[in-house]
């Protein structure tokens, strides 16, 4: 029997992974695979959060997930199919030369996640999937070009279609931006393994994952909490260098290295100077 860790090494390993949505029950979704990109042809009644927006859906559409967005799925309808792939922007570009996903219309945080698809649109949409998970099987040599193009060809027909305007947010530019800000500051931990260190460490690391100057979203974080960002992504370092010197067995350079520090000294400095102790004081006091 395949276990959920066979499905997450192969997903891993190759890059990409495509199946069929089967029957579901109620529940709720956080897809937390942070380096994958997931694209959704599903038929049925839900409710989508994603990022600062709420998307309520019935009737067959196809969604955008971006791994840097937050966003939850709320499956209404006790019947619930179809088809999802999720992907790597290595796999899909492996030479680098394309443009990053993320200013894509289609998987941008101020961009169209979800579209409505019509019985025509779905028909043709699920001849797609059904070829991808027929060659995602197969010993072809060149399959994963071929699964390149396929997941190409959606894109392509995405971008004709119109964006689903069944949604709502929040009035306040400011605190649509900071709600963002601190969901994918947050979605950064716990820290599971030295060999992925944190992604992003600075102000200006988020804004340019959410498409913003900085200086705008430091005024907008400002604003909202009274907080810096700067303050927000310190304060959450030093939480989870705490909890890692007291939960884990890695030594200082690992705990180190996995909060984006590139040495050690570095590390204790920032340590101590906003904490007024090392790390290893701490982690004896612990023991």
């Amino acid at each position: 029997m395949r276990t959920v860790s066979d499905f997450n090494t192969e997903l891993k390993l190759k890059g990409f992974n495509v199946f069929q949505i089967e029957e579901d029950s109620n529940t709720t979704r956080v897809y937390s695979r942070k380096e994958f990109y997931k694209i959704c042809l599903t038929t049925g009644k839900s409710n989508v959060h994603y990022a600062d927006r709420s998307f309520v859906q019935e009737g067959t559409v196809l969604f955008f997930g971006n791994p840097h967005i937050p966003y939850s799925w709320e499956t209404i309808s006790r019947t619930y199919v179809g088809y999802t792939i999720l992907f790597s922007e290595d796999f899909l570009f492996p030479d680098k030369r394309s443009e990053s996903l993320q200013q894509s219309p289609l998987f941008k945080i101020d961009g169209t996640p979800i579209l409505e698809i019509s019985e025509t649109q779905r028909e043709f949409l699920n001849g797609i999937f059904l070829k991808m998970i027929e060659e995602q099987k197969s010993d072809y040599q060149y399959k994963d070009e071929l699964i390149r193009n396929y997941i190409q060809l959606i894109l392509h027909e995405a971008l004709k279609l119109q964006p689903s305007e069944n949604f709502h947010r929040n009035q306040n530019a400011s605190e649509r931006l900071t709600s963002v800000f601190l969901e994918l500051l947050e979605r950064q931990f716990p820290i599971e393994t030295p060999q992925r260190p944190l992604q992003f460490k600075t102000a200006n690391d988020f804004a340019q994952n959410l498409a913003v100057h900085v200086n705008y979203l430091n005024r907008s974080v400002k604003e909202v909490t009274g907080k810096s960002t700067t303050i927000h992504i310190t304060e959450r370092i030093i939480a989870e260098a705490k909890a890692m010197l007291q939960h884990t067995d890695w030594n200082i350079s690992e705990i180190a290295f996995a909060l984006g520090f590139e040495y050690p000294t570095y590390f204790n400095n920032f340590f101590k100077k906003i904490t007024g102790t090392n790390p290893k004081s701490i982690r004896k006091s612990m023991v």
